[in-house]
């Protein structure tokens, strides 16, 4: 967050992004990205320079090069943003424990200044998010400011800073120069008062961790940790962002307490889907092109009807992908199939088509069916402890697949889904009918009963339990945007699994009833690929480690994309192949 502003009235964050300026609002108006035209976001070039720097100083003019090519380069890219709040409170027992939340979610556009697309109802991002005062401690979180953590400064240079460099360190495999920036007195309010780690091969900043400085008698800036991904040769945009305060005093006595993580992905949307179409178009003969099915005639009325289905799912998935809300299939699809296939297979179930698994790439806990395809949310994944927890959520789906709740066709008509970005949450969900749960639900005890996880639905009741503890609490994070979540006002689904679980105790380190938000799956900013975190188990020392739903912060492991490998390349040009 950029900053905070205390009024006469009432105390919010404030955006106003001229790169630093605290309180004005000198962004331009908002210009709609340009979704049609090729992705502009490409191979950064090597540092310009003919040789290694021989001084701090010329070190320093290659670190200023790169970061105004940086934020040049950010212009041309509007990747999906999404920030998570939660507001805290101390906690005798475990630390301190989430006592309300928010949650954002938008496209960045940086072409003409600082905007967003807001995703979810907001009020819009910038200059738009100066919201009503509800009373006179009210605190209002904009989203954009979270954003804005991206950029260290529009204009980064020598003369504005103070900068001392500290040491050599690695971050994983990079080796870093850590340098200490503080801003010259005399200059404007909102630079950058920090420490950077500057890769020491092209000299791009890879982390910085701080705040901005000077702040005004009625305005301060909150603390983050701001991380850049290497996602193409020569390439690193921003992934992450963590902020927190723990004692911030607003108000004499006002305590502001929480931390928020920021993700960043979709950089490379324009080519989701494309693979390889176009690298090579091969043009046969009309007499080789044969119907290769078994029976060449029409669809039967029964098979028609299948097909219809069929393609209104392609159709909702197809435009979720484009988006950058669904991740392209991906090892984890396969996880998730797997499990499913055990329910199926124990129970003795025919399901045609077949059914298939995708993850949803947000954090709010939710699952839902297009047809034949189960989607389970990025965060839903991450905090389910255990894989009969899994099966569980699984499991309900499976339920309406199997009872037959299709979902609407209207989308086999394509045009259906011609909507702004930004409209997609007003435009298309897949929300079930309570009397559908309720037989769902039935469904997937039934399911569950017959497969292998039966002797460990106990854990599964458990991660129940502790969800309903949490949910009055965490009420954005539990809310579904696109389906349907665990908790649904007052109603918990799969209830009746909480009769075989222990009693919850977070005290007790041993029990672990929920993980924390971020641990299980790894997404990348460029493809949306989804994968497994592949990290060791670490022992807790207390239950304050457990964190059930918790955001954490983010320490990637960074590693640099090797140059010497040749990239694809789309190309449209005639092949021999096709002169032929």
């Amino acid at each position: 967050m950029r900053s905070f502003k205390s009024g006469s009235l009432a105390l919010l964050l404030v955006v106003g992004f001229a790169m630093g300026l605290a309180g004005q609002d000198s962004s331009p108006a908002s210009t709609e990205p340009d979704n049609t035209a090729p992705a502009t976001v490409t191979h950064l070039p090597a540092s310009n320079a003919p040789s290694a720097p021989g001084s701090f100083d010329q070190v320093l003019d290659r670190i200023v090069e790169r970061e105004h090519f940086f934020v040049a380069q950010m212009r041309h890219a509007h990747p999906l943003v999404e920030t998570y709040i939660q507001n805290m409170k101390a906690d005798k027992d475990v630390g301190a424990v989430p006592v309300s939340d928010r949650y954002f979610l938008g496209r960045l556009d940086m072409s003409n200044g600082t905007d967003d697309r807001s995703f979810i109802g907001q009020p819009g991002f910038g200059r738009r998010m100066l919201d009503g005062l509800t009373s006179v401690y009210s605190m209002h979180f904009l989203p954009m400011g979270f954003a804005q953590m991206v950029i260290l400064d529009d204009d980064f240079q020598k003369k504005y800073y103070n900068l001392t460099f500290v040491r050599r360190e690695f971050l994983g495999e990079i080796r870093c120069l850590v340098i200490d920036v503080q801003p010259k007195e005399g200059g404007r309010n909102g630079r950058f008062l920090g420490r950077i780690w500057v890769e020491d091969q092209d000299y791009n900043i890879v982390r910085f961790n701080g705040t901005y400085y000077p702040h005004t008698r009625t305005a301060y800036y909150l603390h983050f940790d701001s991380w850049r991904l290497n996602m193409r040769p020569g390439v690193w945009l921003p992934a992450y962002v963590y902020s927190e305060e723990s004692d911030l005093k607003y108000r004499m006595s006002q305590n502001l307490h929480f931390k928020a993580q920021t993700r960043l992905w979709g950089y490379d949307l324009k080519n989701l889907g494309r693979n390889e179409e176009f690298t090579s178009i091969q043009i046969d003969s009309p007499e080789s092109v044969k119907d290769q099915s078994e029976a060449a005639q029409d669809a039967t009325p029964v098979e028609a009807q299948r097909k219809w289905h069929h393609q209104a799912e392609e159709n909702a998935i197809e435009r979720l992908q484009k988006i950058g809300l669904l991740a392209p299939s991906g090892e984890v699809d396969k996880v998730l199939t797997t499990v499913v296939n055990n329910l199926i297979v124990t129970n003795n179930l025919d399901v045609q088509p077949e059914v298939r698994a995708r993850v949803l790439l947000t954090a709010p806990l939710e699952s839902f069916t297009i047809g034949h395809t189960i989607v389970v949310s990025r965060g839903l994944l991450d905090v389910l402890p255990d894989e009969a927890s899994l099966a569980m959520v699984l499991a309900r789906e499976l339920g309406h697949i199997v009872l037959g709740h299709q979902m609407d066709t209207k989308f086999a008509f394509n045009d259906r889904l011609f909507f702004a970005d930004e409209d997609t949450f007003s435009s298309i969900n897949f929300k079930r009918s309570i009397s559908d749960e309720d037989e769902a639900d039935k469904k997937a005890l039934e399911f569950l009963a017959n497969s292998p996880y039966k002797d460990k639905l106990a854990n599964a009741g458990l991660f129940l339990k502790a969800l309903q503890t949490r949910a009055p609490d965490l009420k954005n994070l539990i809310r579904a945007r696109l389906g349907d979540g665990l908790v649904s006002g007052k109603t918990l689904r799969m209830s009746a699994l909480l009769n075989s679980a222990p009693q919850l105790d977070e005290r007790k380190k041993d029990q672990i009833a929920a993980l924390p938000l971020g641990g299980r799956i790894k997404v990348d900013p460029w493809s949306n690929e989804a994968a497994l975190a592949k990290t060791k188990p670490v022992a807790l020392l207390s239950a304050r480690e457990k964190m059930p739903f918790e955001v954490t912060p983010v320490f990637p492991y960074l590693m640099r994309i090797s140059t010497a490998g040749t990239e694809k390349v789309a190309s449209t040009a005639t092949t021999p192949a096709a002169k032929q």
